[in-house]
Parts: structure tokens; sequence; C-alpha cells
């Protein structure tokens, strides 16, 4: 999956399975990474087209998901999972020196955008068994409600979109 060698894979059990995927010292982390970046729900915020940058990015959106937004421990593992994705392609398709990240919410939905300066679509890929590799959109595809690409006088956005409903007090 683009981005995540070499890190633990999320888990498909309940909520505290989810919640201990990703740990604590990443909570600092990815206060870290907002203040360098900024907040991608009040702009788009750009990071070097770099490998590493998949990591701000899935920090950037697991705080902003899980602590800023406190929706479920799943939703925020999926959101990280689906930024990855579209982040790994952006850096490894487009030869962009930068990509923006921006996060919006509405009553209801998550959405969630990566642009970059290629008009290059990406394309969805038939996914078997035993593949390594070409899974990202095929895991977009399944983790999301929706998702797309808008084309832009100068590059593209590709985003997703996850129905999502706030964490019940215990």
């Amino acid at each position: 999956m683009a981005g995540l060698e070499g890190t633990e894979q999320p888990r498909q059990r309940g909520n505290a399975a989810a919640e201990r995927w990703i740990p604590s010292i990443d909570d600092e982390q990815a206060f870290k990474a907002l203040e360098l970046f900024g907040n991608p729900t009040d702009a788009e915020v750009r990071l070097p087209s770099r490998p590493e940058s998949a990591a701000a990015a899935r920090r950037i959106t697991h705080c902003v998901v899980f602590r800023q937004w406190q929706l479920s421990p799943v939703t925020a593992e999926h959101a990280v999972l689906l930024v990855s994705e579209l982040v790994g392609n952006a850096v490894r398709h487009t030869g962009a020196r930068a990509f923006g990240l921006r996060m919006l919410r509405r009553r209801g939905w998550i959405r969630v955008e990566v642009r970059d300066p290629s008009r290059g679509l990406p394309c969805q890929m038939p996914v078997r068994e035993l593949d390594t590799s070409g899974r990202g959109l095929f895991l977009v595809d399944r983790l999301s409600d929706r998702w797309g690409v808008d084309l832009l006088p100068r590059g593209k956005t590709t985003w997703f979109e996850m129905r999502v409903t706030d964490r019940q007090a215990p």
C-alpha cells in the first residue's frame, strides 16, 4: 500500500483495535505536523512531494478526524489509509514538487482532497488476490462512499467522501 511500507497495517476488528493502531506518540508528531504545515480544515496545506510526506499526511488526517472532529477510531483508520493511497499516487505518478491536502466536514460527511499539478487521471486497476501493488484506488473505492477526480486548469483534485456519525458518549 502506498506509503505504508514498514508500518503496522490497519486491523479490521472492533473500535478498541482501531484505537490501538496508531500509538499515542503519534499524537505529538501529528500536532507538530499541523504546526509545520497548517490545518487542512482551514485551508489547503502544501506538502513536499516526497515519500516521507505520506507519514505527515497520515498524522495530520488522524489528528483532524479523530482528535479535532472526534469521529470514531474506525473512521479515522479508514481516512488515514485512504489519504495514504491518494498521497502515494500523487508522489509516485505526477512528478510534482508538492501536493495539497484539504479536509472538509459537513453534516454527516467528510471529504478529503489531494491536489497535484498533473492532469493525468488515475485509473482503478483490476486487483487479484496476490497482487502487491495497484490496490490503492481499489481500497479507496471499497472504503469510501464516493470518490472522484476534478480536473482543474492546472492539475487535478482526487477526493473521497465518507458518511460519518459523531462518536457516541459512553
